[in-house]
């Protein structure tokens, strides 16, 4: 039996009008390095004005025993936990203009249906553009500038950002087939991927959101001021960069890894660049292990 796309969500029938509005997304479960997305989703939560406007079933789209929920057990009983949830939330930016936040953990079923179920919000809310963020593991060092990777159903949308990659098989995932069912039904919609130091992909870190931010800010017009993020970023950066000048050998890491990404962009010799690959230096993978190892080395701030 096909499950019937409206019998996965519930909606509140209070929503003002959203004609052209934004629906930015983001689910967890997924590959989001350095955290990019869940923090850029923190912020916007705690940094402006929103309420629930849709909610979706999640007994009908998480499979709990491959992700268990953590329970707490106190003496001779469990406490209440919060349940995950996958929720729209309408937002307000800095100015009044409302958007769309779509974020909860990523389906494990009904992949289809949940396209469909989104689809059919897009529909009913007139939503004009649909973006989704996360963060990806990049062989950089912190201390040159992220980029993004961006795509979308119209090469139109994503004018000015620099393609990374010609083709790429990639694991699938419910943001990316959102973006082509989206797309096939006519609707305008992108993805960015902040790039993350891979040696801190599995550790928050806060100027990849700060990418993220800015980026959809540019693209949407949304009044979305980075001043607070931004401030998280550099304290968060100046703690990363007090651990590397503490160590000699991990300075030296950074350094040949600073070396190998201005080699590739070609920004400090030139078109000699790609010949570069007989100089002596380790690769980045052995020189982000090198480093990630001594990053899990340090004390907790």
């Amino acid at each position: 039996m096909v499950l019937d796309p409206e019998n996965l969500y519930e909606v509140d029938s209070d929503v003002p009008d959203l004609t052209g509005a934004v629906l930015l997304h983001h689910f967890d479960g997924f590959m989001d390095a350095g955290a990019a997305g869940k923090l850029l989703v923190e912020h916007i939560l705690s940094s402006y004005e929103h309420r629930v406007v849709a909610r979706f079933d999640i007994d009908q789209l998480i499979d709990y025993r491959s992700r268990r929920p953590a329970m707490i057990f106190a003496t001779d009983h469990f406490e209440p936990q919060p349940a995950p949830e996958l929720l729209v939330h309408l937002v307000h930016d800095a100015a009044g203009f409302p958007f769309l936040l779509l974020s909860g953990p990523e389906p494990d079923f009904r992949w289809e249906t949940f396209s469909a179920a989104v689809l059919e919000l897009v529909d009913r809310w007139g939503v004009g553009t649909t973006i989704g963020f996360h963060g990806i593991p990049m062989r950089l060092p912190h201390t040159r500038p992220l980029g993004v990777t961006a795509h979308a159903t119209r090469s139109e949308l994503i004018t000015g950002h620099q393609p990374f990659f010609s083709r790429v098989e990639v694991p699938g995932n419910v943001a990316a087939m959102l973006e082509v069912r989206l797309g096939e039904h006519g609707h305008d919609a992108i993805g960015f991927a902040a790039h993350v130091p891979h040696y801190l992909a599995q550790s928050t870190h806060p100027a990849a959101a700060l990418v993220l931010l800015e980026t959809i800010t540019r693209t949407t017009g949304l009044a979305l001021p980075p001043e607070v993020l931004r401030e998280t970023a550099r304290r968060a950066g100046a703690e990363l960069q007090r651990q590397v000048n503490e160590s000699e050998e991990v300075s030296e890491v950074v350094a040949a890894l600073e070396r190998q990404y201005d080699a590739f962009t070609g920004s400090e010799r030139g078109e000699q660049s790609l010949l570069l690959e007989e100089e002596e230096i380790p690769s980045a993978d052995e020189l982000g292990a090198e480093f990630e190892k001594f990053l899990a080395e340090q004390p907790p701030k």
